[in-house]
This record gives C-alpha cells, structure tokens and sequence, in this order.
C-alpha cells in the first residue's frame, strides 16, 4: 500500500508542491497548465484528475486541494458518487469477467484514495450516502482478495471510531454550554467572600498557561479542514438547480473555537474586575500579564490575543486606580506584540519564527503553534472574496485553489501536535465551567470597583444597579 506521507511532507523547500504528472503539453484533456502548475480545469476534468489508474495515482498535494474545495461547487457525496463511478467503470469493477490482474493493480490504489479521503475529512463521512458509497466501492475492491479486505475493515473501523470521538466531544461542549450561568447570579446566591478566583486554582502564571494551552489544541484537534471552506460556502453561478447551501455550513467546531476564545477574554476581564480590593485587582491584572508571556514563549497566540482582549475591554482599561499601581512594561511588550497595525506586522513576524521552529523541532514543546484563530479565518476569508472560484470560460481557478490549501495545510501540521504538558483537571475545570460576568456584569462590577467619572457613566451605573441588582 502506498503510505500517506505527514502533512509538513506536503511542503517542499520552495513552498507548496504544485507540480503534477501530465504530458508537456499546456493544456491536456479539459485541464489546463503553465510551467508545469496546474492553473484551471472544467470540473469534470478535475474529477478525472482525482480518479487513479493503473498506470496513475493523483498527487497527495492535488487530492488535498481537490477535496477541500470541490465543496464550493457540489455536495461532497455527489463527488463521491462521481468517483465511485468513475472506479468502477474505468476499471471494469462490475464485471465478473475482467482480469483479476488488472483488479490486483488498480485496487490498492483507490483504496489508497479512499483512505486518504477518510482520514484527511471523516466528517464528510457523517453523511450516510458518504459512507453507503464507500461501504460499496470498499466491498467491490475487497471481494476477491484477503488483504484487501483487512485493509478496508481497518479503514473503516479507524473512521468509525474518528466519528464517535468526534460525536463524545461534541456532547461534552454541548453540556459545558447548557451549564454556562451568568457570574452575577452566582454572587448574589455566594458572597464574594467565599468565592474562588483563578489565582487559588492555580497560583502560578506558568502552570496556567500549559492548561490553556491543552484546551486549545484539544479544540483546534476537531476542527475540520473543510469547516474553513464551509464556512464561505454560496451557490455556484454554474448551478441553476440548487438553493443555497444552508445544510452544508458544518462549522460547528469551527465556532464553538471561536466562543473559547470570547469566553477567555471574558473570563480574564471578570476576574479582575471582581475583586473588592484595589491591590488584589492590581494583582490579578499582573499575573494574566504573566499567563500572557507564558502563552507567547509557548506559541500559544489564541489564548494570549484572548487574555489581551481581556485586559483591553473598557470595564477593565477604565479602572485607572488598579493600573497606576501595575507594572506595566511586560504588557506594553506583548501589545506591541500583537499590535494590529500593518496588518498584524509584528504577531505574523513572530508566527513565522514559530512555525519555523516547529518544523525542526525535537520535542512537542517545541511544535507547538496555536495562530490567533480570529486572523486565520479573515485571511482565508479576504483570500476567498479577493477571487473568483470560476473564470470567465467557467474553469474552475485553481490557482486560488492552490493557495487556500496551502494556508489550511500549514493549519493541518500546527493542530496535529500532541499537548507535552501534564493535565490539571481542577484547572481545566475551573477554565471552561466557571461563571463569568455578562458585559453589562463587568461594568457593573467596574463602577462598583472605581466609581463613575462622568454624567454618561453615572447614568449606565444607575440603569444597570437598577436592572441587574434591583436597586435604585
């Protein structure tokens, strides 16, 4: 069986691996090249183009860019049934009568195909008529021979059980959501007395930092790749029969990432501005100041764009008491940092540095590349709108193509790295159950802590004292 090399093997020194097998010729079969780039291709000849023979086998590069984003103009299990038809009629798989040597050539390459399907996207797999369709075309290839059959029962089983881990997850977030209770009714049952902060769960900046970083890559492990593209997905200008795409935006793990990250900062702005005492919000501010740092040498730059927010938020930044007695200078750094100006100049130069180290890495520790999550999916975005998916002759553009694989590739490797850090449940707990404080909370709590400056401020005070506590 040919083996699916790792997804860093995609890359080769000058970048992404365009090149394809074809004849010297510009334009072959409905495909078009330029030094020897695949640059357009009607859709049925791309199709084609996936489909092995016995004496052709796609490239890994062209089959990841194929399948991601073929869903931008038809279902994923109409591509399947194309596919399998394509095997078995080209490869006269329905006939009892073809050469079993032909058969023995051809077979372990699309199995090979299927495998690498199903594991790159198994979620596509959720679809029954996905899986009917691979169950059939599996069978066809196993009929005759005993090795093939053990191979098709292990990719199978090996899907089956991605799809269950996929359906346990998801019933956890779904649990910890439903669970979710504002701060404030908390402290009306609990004084704050007796209220835990971070800081009793886990006292040192470091420590929390690793934890943070075991949820992120936890979340960034199920997000899908085509949840990227999926989430772009309109109607095809070619397709006259068919509606919106609405039962295709699967992006749930996709978003349920990006309410971590709100959820983060809103944790971060509550927990400093809960505490009664000026000192103790002063501490609070400087330990996230420390998590942050902890998070920036790691490579964790979700949660330290978050814990940023966080502190950044106008109940917290308006607190200029607790500030005046913060060391700033850390923070200022790690501003700067992330500093949005020139689009992100400094973040995307320190990005590069870690997704570098990550490629010669020894050690997890060192792989470790958690983007800001926010900007990834807006630079997808701007690349998606910045061109059009068919050109003016109705090719499909793959040179665009090339490009949004190679972005979710590099995505690929980053959220294939296993967390090297020990799992503190009481921490993790604490991290993703603990009630924090609606927007409307946090000023109230900020206007409690350092009172109104001016008239607009005095009044939100008394409206939200008024709404949330029931007093006037």
């Amino acid at each position: 069986m040919p083996q699916t090399p790792p997804f860093s093997a995609m890359f080769d020194s000058s970048g992404y691996n365009r090149n394809l097998y074809q004849a010297a010729d510009d334009s072959c079969g409905g495909l078009y090249y330029h030094d020897n780039n695949l640059l357009s291709g009607s859709l049925e000849a791309l199709i084609q183009h996936l489909v092995p023979n016995v004496d052709y086998y796609p490239d890994r590069t062209y089959i990841f860019t194929f399948l991601l984003s073929s869903r931008l103009f038809m279902h994923p299990y109409e591509l399947m049934a194309k596919v399998c038809h394509l095997c078995v009629e080209h490869q006269r798989l329905s006939d009892p009568n073809s050469d079993k040597n032909q058969i023995r050539k051809i077979a372990p390459k699309i199995l090979q195909l299927l495998t690498e399907w199903t594991e790159t996207f198994p979620y596509d797999f959720r679809d029954e008529r996905m899986m009917r369709n691979l169950k059939d075309l599996a069978h066809r290839i196993a009929s005759g021979e005993e090795t093939y059959r053990k191979n098709v029962q292990q990719m199978i089983q090996c899907l089956i059980r991605k799809l269950a881990t996929l359906s346990q997850y998801e019933e956890v977030l779904a649990k910890i959501s439903s669970t979710s209770t504002d701060r404030l009714t908390v402290l009306k049952t609990k004084p704050q007395s007796i209220q835990r902060d971070i800081i009793t769960v886990c006292s040192d900046p470091y420590t929390l930092a690793q934890q943070l970083t075991h949820i992120e890559l936890e979340r960034l492990h199920y997000i899908g790749p085509e949840e990227f593209v999926q989430a772009f997905v309109q109607k095809d200008p070619l397709d006259n029969d068919k509606s919106c795409y609405s039962e295709r935006k699967k992006t749930r793990n996709l978003e349920a990432y990006v309410e971590w990250f709100n959820r983060l900062s809103y944790l971060v702005a509550t927990e400093i501005c809960m505490p009664v005492k000026k000192k103790h919000r002063a501490r609070m501010i400087e330990y996230f100041i420390d998590v942050a740092r902890e998070c920036f040498n790691i490579g964790n730059f979700n949660s330290l764009m978050a814990i940023i927010s966080g502190m950044n938020m106008s109940p917290v930044s308006r607190l200029k008491k607790t500030w005046a007695k913060v060391k700033t200078a850390k923070f200022d750094v790690l501003e700067h940092q992330m500093d949005p100006s020139s689009n992100f100049y400094n973040y995307r130069t320190a990005l590069r540095g870690a997704a570098q180290r990550s490629l010669t890495a020894h050690s997890s520790r060192e792989k470790i590349v958690i983007p800001f999550f926010s900007l990834l999916i807006k630079d997808i975005y701007f690349l998606n709108e910045g061109c059009a998916n068919r050109l003016p002759n109705g090719h499909v553009n793959f040179e665009k193509f090339w490009e949004l694989a190679k972005q979710v590739s590099e995505f690929m490797t980053w959220k294939q790295v296993e967390c090297p850090f020990e799992r503190d449940r009481k921490i993790l707990q604490y991290l993703l159950t603990v009630p924090v404080f609606s927007e409307d909370a946090l000023y109230l709590a900020s206007y409690e802590s350092e009172g109104p400056e001016n008239h607009i401020e005095k009044d939100r005070w008394k409206s939200l004292r008024s709404s949330l506590l029931g007093r006037v």
